[in-house]
């Protein structure tokens, strides 16, 4: 591995993790974490972004865990693969569970097994026309061990993510967007510029605004009703102080002032 299989960007309050090994369809490396866990604990406390983009290199998304390098860890127990699982790859979904700013997954080609799991972890995806998915793991006699098998049927449906874990039967894109799978679909040629083009939408958004609605719709998912709606009255208090709140109550008063103007 060379210090260049992930590439880190920042520009205009977008940052973008690019897994960068397309001779290998982005498998990553277990080195690689140290890396690439940082970038998102970086921008998790970086005030200049606002939106935090996830892509691979050349055609494809990610293929999954390189197992050529593992080398020596090939031989482990199972104490030491359950570490190496918990101390290692499982700080990536930890990590992005604690960051409340948008992530979005940018999906070209393959994208298999924990591969697929990485952009599940994710809050968005976005994927080209020729992408494909699996979460082929029961054909190599593994577990979803990144994470398939909680984030999948919180997507899918319990029913749904048991037939396509169970079988890794592949998925392609028009039939990833009807079962809820991935967002939004586009020409492979188009991805990155509408990609960018919502990422900047937000970005130019209310950015505490849109920080607490992702907080607030994670943790109502977990919650009884009672407890989600005692949270959001909070969360509104909180949010109505806020100079990106009071901006934009201003600009909605200047368009609706302006349209009643135009109206009369």
């Amino acid at each position: 591995m060379t210090d260049k299989s992930i590439l880190l960007n920042v520009n205009n309050g977008i940052a973008t993790l690019t897994l960068n090994r397309p001779e290998k369809k982005n498998a990553f490396t277990i080195d690689m974490i140290d890396l690439w866990a940082s970038a998102l604990e970086n921008w998790r406390n970086d005030p200049q972004v606002h939106v935090i983009v996830l892509t691979g290199s050349g055609n494809d998304f990610c293929s999954g865990i390189d197992f050529s390098s593992f080398g020596a860890q090939e031989k482990l127990g199972p104490y030491e693969v359950k570490n190496l699982l918990w101390e290692k790859i499982h700080r990536i979904p930890l990590i992005l569970q604690d960051i409340d700013k948008p992530v979005i997954a940018v999906m070209r080609g393959l994208a298999i097994g924990a591969g697929l799991d990485i952009a599940l972890m994710c809050d968005m995806r976005f994927a080209a026309d020729d992408a494909v998915f699996s979460e082929g793991y029961v054909k190599v006699g593994f577990v979803p061990g990144d994470g398939g098998a909680y984030y999948l049927p919180r997507l899918v449906g319990i029913a749904k993510a048991l037939e396509l874990l169970w079988t890794g039967d592949n998925v392609d894109a028009n039939e990833a967007l009807r079962i809820g799978m991935i967002n939004r679909v586009y020409p492979s040629e188009k991805l990155q510029e509408e990609t960018y083009r919502f990422a900047k939408r937000l970005v130019n958004g209310p950015n505490a605004v849109i920080r607490m609605i992702k907080r607030a719709t994670y943790q109502s998912s977990r919650m009884d009703l009672s407890s989600a709606l005692d949270m959001i009255s909070s969360h509104m208090g909180v949010i109505l102080e806020s100079k990106d709140s009071r901006e934009a109550l201003m600009a909605t008063a200047m368009r609706f002032s302006k349209k009643k103007n135009t109206d009369g």
